[in-house]
């Protein structure tokens, strides 16, 4: 996919982030929309199908959480990348935000060459998931259709943001087989962009909560495998 086609979507209610960040981007060559608080996010997000959303976190009519819990609420949306960009950097913030479906947390102040570094590893994922999302997986109950990113679990379709999707996705390539967190954050999150243990954590917690509990199981010190 060429850089002019892809599509970012940025949501902040400080005027010098969208002019600086936008620029930055813009000049990447990447098409650049923004927004000013989480309702316009989830509009515009409608409208133009971005392939990534950067939400700042406190922002006025919507704050970014709840607007990246409802943009994970819509199917069109489900292969859309969402990153925080955001100066709340306390763990139970960045908890909050892989909660809500968001693929990645960025904190503030960061360099806009920094910035564009972080997104062009982000959207390497889409890159490296293309070609791979062509197939039906059956195991049990449980159907994942890994080229329309669609869940259906004992006949009841599950939309799972796009981490927690490719997580389960990995487990169930190999049920039974233990994946190593250090593969799980490879595979699942790139090698490019830091996060920490606890964010395999919370996503396993999220499937538990949506698949089932019986179907993953902790190895203590090693990883996650799926049982079927």
């Amino acid at each position: 996919m060429k850089k002019k086609d892809i599509k970012i979507l940025l949501v902040d209610d400080e005027p010098d982030i969208l002019e600086i960040v936008g620029y930055n981007l813009e000049s990447e060559g990447y098409q650049v929309y923004t927004g000013e608080n989480g309702n316009q996010a989830i509009e515009k997000a409608k409208k133009i199908k971005p392939h990534l959303i950067i939400l700042d976190v406190m922002m006025p009519e919507m704050d970014g959480i709840e607007a990246c819990e409802r943009l994970r609420e819509i199917p069109d949306l489900g292969q859309t990348i969402i990153t925080f960009l955001t100066a709340r950097g306390e763990d139970y913030s960045q908890v909050a935000g892989f909660d809500a479906g968001a693929d990645d947390y960025i904190t503030k102040p960061i360099k806009p060459k920094v910035l564009v570094s972080k997104v062009k590893a982000l959207l390497r994922r889409i890159k490296n998931s293309e070609g791979q999302l062509d197939s039906i997986v059956k195991i049990g109950d449980l159907v994942i259709n890994r080229e329309e990113y669609k869940i259906v679990n004992k006949g009841e379709e599950i939309i799972l943001p796009r981490k927690e999707f490719e997580l389960l996705s990995l487990l169930t390539t190999k049920p039974g087989k233990v994946f190593k967190r250090e593969e799980i954050l490879d595979k699942v999150w790139g090698n490019e962009v830091v996060v920490g243990g606890r964010t395999i954590d919370v996503h396993i917690r999220k499937l538990r909560e949506k698949i089932g509990d019986k179907s993953f199981k902790t190895v203590k010190g090693v990883g996650y495998k799926f049982v079927d």
